[in-house]
């Protein structure tokens, strides 16, 4: 039984943190709080052929569209090697359940999302607000830091349903997030600046990424293990998503699957890999302690929550979480059990699918990146963020209706 390393429990406290002192701050001072989240840090002046990059940069976008880029990289890296590992949890055949789990839980939210703007959106008067479905990819994205930590709670931390929590909860946001940047509007995409994404990882990869061969120099054996290409190949492949019109949270993702990296698979967010020195592993132990102030600075910047806002678009993202996602999740999980005769993980009850479907309605970082692109400014995105805000409620709730007893988990 492997070891989760600590580093989620730390990413967990530094969200909550920032997004408490947010929601203290907006209430008290709304105005001081969002002149400081949208304070120009400078201006720029650009040409036309580089209009897609933000001429004024604001703490907003410097955090949200910058800096989370690394967390997503992390997401990004322990999916990748999930993915591509012998007995990775994404590997083959067993790929086929916890992606299963994952769409349904997204199916089941827009669908919900859909459902509850019919009903409310009339009465309440928000045909120009979020007519034609949108805004469906709000509640996309659940919340892999603040599964954990509850999922810890309620399983142990040594039970098999807390693995697959963690690993659904993290498919479930790199799914969001890629479905976000793919159904941008059109007009404001360049996609010629895509080039950068595509050469940049495939020219770190043959420089340095490929396993090098038996009469490869000494020159060539150490250029694989500095970090330096792989910097530079993920700060181009980012400014390439960006000025292409994509999402920046995207933009290190395409530079993973370039970056060397260990043969072995020792299980999602393992503690064990603190001791490999691979430049894959190495760059996610560079970015842990950044990681923590990142997630402070996303709470802070993304997370305030005005407890004023109450509206339709509160109610249509938890019913989106709360019933939608638990739906869809159970409803397509224990339909792949029972008609493709797929198994849950070994020591993984239906009991615990319920539990995981329970905790999985919680939804706050994809989420929140999406209020601020798919709804039209004013009051929609605050009463979602109000929505997203008690959807964690969800994890207390789990926690007290479903935790087990110590001995059901073995330290981990």
């Amino acid at each position: 039984m492997y070891r989760v390393t600590p580093f989620l429990s730390r990413f967990a406290g530094a969200l909550l943190a920032g997004a408490v002192l947010a929601s203290l701050w907006v209430n008290l001072a709304p105005g001081s709080y969002y002149d400081a989240i949208e304070f120009r840090l400078f201006e720029l002046s650009l040409p036309a052929w580089l209009s897609p990059l933000p001429f004024g940069l604001t703490p907003l976008w410097l955090v949200g569209e910058g800096l989370m880029a690394l967390f997503f990289f992390l997401l990004g890296k322990e999916l990748w090697e999930a993915l591509v590992l012998e007995r990775g949890a994404l590997n083959g055949r067993a790929a086929a359940l916890p992606l299963g789990l994952a769409l349904g839980g997204m199916v089941g939210a827009v669908g919900l999302w859909a459902v509850s703007l019919a009903l409310l959106g009339p009465a309440a008067g928000l045909a120009t607000g979020l007519a034609g479905g949108v805004g469906w990819q709000v509640p996309l994205g659940s919340d892999v830091l603040l599964c954990f930590l509850f999922g810890r709670l309620v399983f142990g931390p040594g039970h098999p349903a807390l693995r697959l929590l963690v690993l659904l909860a993290a498919l479930t946001d790199v799914l969001a997030l890629l479905v976000l940047g793919l159904t941008q509007p059109f007009a404001t995409l360049r996609p010629a600046w895509l080039v950068l994404p595509v050469v940049a990882p495939v020219a770190v990869w043959y420089a340095c990424g490929r396993e090098p061969g038996p009469q490869a120099s000494e020159r060539k054996r150490r250029l694989r293990q500095a970090l330096w290409p792989y910097i530079a190949a993920g700060l181009t492949a980012w400014v390439g998503v960006v000025a292409a019109g994509l999402p920046g949270a995207l933009g290190l993702l395409p530079v993973i699957p370039a970056i060397a990296r260990t043969d072995r698979s020792f299980g999602l967010f393992a503690a064990f890999e603190a001791m490999l020195h691979d430049p894959l592993n190495r760059l996610v132990r560079l970015a842990s302690w950044p990681l923590t102030v990142i997630l402070f600075l996303f709470g802070l910047t993304r997370g305030g929550v005005d407890l004023a806002a109450f509206g339709p678009a509160t109610l249509a993202v938890l019913a989106s979480l709360w019933i939608g996602r638990p739906l869809g999740l159970l409803g397509l999980g224990f339909g792949l059990t029972a008609v493709l005769g797929l198994r849950l993980p070994a020591g993984v009850s239906r009991r615990d699918l319920r539990a995981i479907a329970v905790l999985m309605a919680m939804g706050f970082c994809v989420p929140l990146l999406a209020t601020g692109s798919v709804l039209p400014g004013g009051a929609l995105p605050e009463a979602a963020r109000l929505g997203l805000a008690l959807s964690l409620l969800a994890g207390p709730l789990a926690l007290l209706a479903l935790r087990r007893s110590p001995a059901a988990g073995t330290s981990a």
